[in-house]
């Protein structure tokens, strides 16, 4: 899989879990770490655990496992680092301190409206 087509499985990933406020950041440009940031909120701790379980199964599956993963030790955050696609995963209240979207303003967003479902 290419960076795009991991971003794309990613969202919808995230979007068929009830994911909250899915975001995209194409950071290609920015950084040499990777193409684009996958930034979402789960409700809670738990959500959070189950988001970053079935995105680690069904990459894998796919054939892009992830490279690294940091914070699943219940501290509101989770990194999942796919190569070329960093999935981030946060409580509300530590998207809103990390605010990652602030610290990247300069990279553009993805419109990403056409993967994501109606809720």
């Amino acid at each position: 899989m290419n960076d795009r087509e991991k971003m794309t499985e990613l969202v919808k990933i995230l979007d068929s879990k009830k994911a909250r406020d899915i975001a995209v950041i194409d950071v290609e440009q920015s950084t040499i770490i990777a193409a684009y940031f996958v930034i979402a909120t789960g409700g809670s701790l738990t959500q959070l655990g189950a988001l970053a379980d079935e995105a680690q199964g069904v990459m894998a599956e796919k054939g892009a496992p992830p490279v690294k993963l940091e914070g699943k030790g219940g501290g509101g955050w989770i990194l999942i680092d796919f190569g070329g696609v960093i999935l981030h995963l946060f409580t509300s209240q530590m998207r809103e301190f990390y605010d990652l979207e602030r610290l990247w303003s300069e990279a553009p967003s993805v419109d990403i409206s056409g993967l994501l479902t109606d809720n």
